[in-house]
């Protein structure tokens, strides 16, 4: 493609199988807010974001990712993207139409190559969000998604040609090779990141927090909370931002984060970090040793709920 139709990362769509544990979890001690319910389906914002909402839970009987949703700067762009995309023999799900989601809108639906649901919309109606205030250790806004998948640069590519992104930099190692790509679709690092993994699944969602001391006071108090942290707290060379990873009370893997680099595109040259040097994983030498624990958890159950596309 060679213009670039999408402008940011609207939401993710979860289903889980512990509906009032997962809502009781992200609508409070993450600090999320509940704008609307209806029968085992939550949307929950965030205070700092003009999203509609930022995470959509799901009651069902297996735990899956529903949806990956970005944003387009118009109707003309999602006409535009979904005809590109027919052209190139992308399945969709649906029809560019009007969306029945909260904040209505003008979007349609197809599978990435690893079978995943994505979504893509513009004429969202922004919703009505405030200053998040010093000290307030809630969540700004989504920052990113990381998505595992088994054929790593084959994702990537059929995210490059199909969606725009670009690709920022990559971390491998030289017993391993490379283990992640993070993609960019503005001059943020990464709006998303592909990992290496054993099955196609989630690996993280990513939160934005106001600054340092609120992203540290969050993270204490999931943590004080008894909530189980993986890995941080930290800061990462590839996009220079600050983490801490937690489990979600079904086990899918949570970030807090801030501070993620902003590129100049012009010049910017993609870099290859070893990861298995400390400092790229974490610059400050602060979070517990990353291990094969670590690495196993953020695989993920399998998402049975993929549908398998054809590769294109």
């Amino acid at each position: 493609m060679s213009n670039r139709l999408l402008t940011h990362l609207r939401h993710v769509d979860l289903a889980v199988p512990d509906y009032d544990k997962q809502l009781d979890f992200y609508a409070g001690v993450w600090g999320l807010t509940k704008v609307a319910e209806d029968s085992g389906i939550s949307f929950l914002a965030a205070e700092g974001s003009p999203e509609q909402y930022v995470v959509r839970l799901r009651e069902a009987d297996e735990k899956r990712l529903d949806l990956v949703s970005y944003g387009a700067g118009s109707p003309a762009d999602v006409d535009t993207f979904a005809e590109q995309l027919l052209s190139q023999g992308v399945q969709l799900v649906s029809q560019p139409g009007k969306l029945d989601t909260p904040g209505g809108g003008y979007g349609f639906r197809f599978f990435d190559v690893d079978g995943r649901t994505i979504e893509v919309s513009a004429d969202v109606e922004a919703r009505q969000h405030r200053r998040v205030e010093e000290k307030e250790s809630i969540p700004v806004r989504l920052s990113h998604v990381v998505l595992n998948s088994p054929d790593l640069n084959r994702t990537r590519e059929w995210y490059e040609r199909h969606l725009g992104f670009r690709l920022s930099d990559t971390l491998g190692s030289p017993h391993m090779g490379e283990v992640m790509h993070f993609m960019r679709i503005s001059n943020q690092h990464h709006s998303m990141a592909i990992a290496k993994g054993p099955h196609t699944s989630l690996h993280h969602v990513s939160f934005e927090m106001r600054g340092l001391d609120e992203y540290m006071r969050g993270s204490g108090r999931v943590m004080r909370a008894g909530f189980r942290k993986l890995w941080g707290p930290g800061r990462h060379l590839a996009g220079d931002n600050t983490f801490t990873y937690f489990l979600d009370p079904h086990g899918n893997t949570v970030e807090y984060t801030t501070e993620l680099e902003e590129l100049d595109e012009d010049t910017w040259h993609p870099h290859v970090y070893d990861f298995s040097e400390p400092e790229v994983s974490d610059q400050w030498g602060t979070a517990n040793p990353m291990n094969e624990l670590i690495v196993k958890e953020s695989f993920n159950d399998v998402d049975r709920g993929v549908f398998v596309a054809p590769p294109v």
